[in-house]
């Protein structure tokens, strides 16, 4: 009997150890999580052709200027604005996260005014009537700031300290302008003012005046000689 008890107990598997379990439980989970990023591969591989069409579309059609995506998780939407930028689009999220957020795309030459992305994230829709009243709204602003700006007084600023008693010590009591004073001509220096210098003669004048110096300096006797050799000289 201790025999064939003996001989059950030995033909049964033993139970695993600690370590085997954990290491059973391990491999289950990273199976799962391998299972999990093929998964996603897979999702975001078919999601990402499903973009790249939609864009295509988007680009090819003329008539439309903006395109709006239906609300995504994250990771989708950074795959948008990624494929948005290569192709050359304005691309911006709206919404609360993870409850409503989605991505618009512009075109490049209809890109969105900061009054449209402002209203987008909002919540409102944008619409040219929109537009329109919002631009008139700001001039009629404008006006009325110019308006204020005209009848409101000018004010006189009085400045709180003087500047000359704050570096007198380096430029004195009297500097710059209030130190100028009008230069006149002292003739008792032998100074004489530009008008007296001109000279008033005539031409006339100024012949018979240096005529006169030279007959000062020659004597009258030479310059009636040198006077008869020229004569006599022209007449030969």
């Amino acid at each position: 009997m201790a025999d064939l008890l003996g001989s059950i107990l030995g033909s049964m598997e033993k139970p695993p150890s600690s370590s085997d379990a954990e290491r059973k439980k391990a491999q289950e989970a990273k199976a799962k999580q391998e299972r999990m990023i093929e998964y996603q591969k897979d999702r975001l591989s078919t999601f990402k052709l499903k973009v790249q069409k939609q864009l295509n579309e988007f680009m090819k059609d003329p008539t439309q200027e903006k395109y709006r995506f239906q609300p995504m998780d994250k990771t989708c939407r950074a795959l948008v604005h990624e494929m948005a930028e290569v192709a050359g689009l304005a691309s911006f999220s709206f919404g609360q996260d993870e409850i409503d957020r989605y991505v618009m795309l512009w075109k490049k030459e209809y890109a969105p005014t900061d009054d449209e992305l402002l209203s987008y994230r909002r919540g409102e829709e944008w619409t040219p009537e929109k537009a329109k009243e919002i631009a008139e709204e700001r001039e009629r602003d404008k006006l009325q700031e110019e308006e204020n700006m005209r009848q409101k007084p000018k004010t006189k600023v009085v400045p709180v300290s003087n500047y000359k008693d704050k570096y007198e010590h380096l430029i004195g009591k009297v500097a710059a302008k209030d130190a100028a004073k009008l230069a006149m001509a002292n003739k008792q220096y032998g100074f004489v003012s530009s008008e007296n210098k001109r000279d008033r003669r005539t031409i006339e004048q100024v012949m018979a005046d240096n005529k006169a110096k030279r007959q000062k300096v020659d004597g009258p006797e030479e310059l009636t000689d040198q006077t008869g050799a020229s004569a006599g000289s022209e007449l030969q």
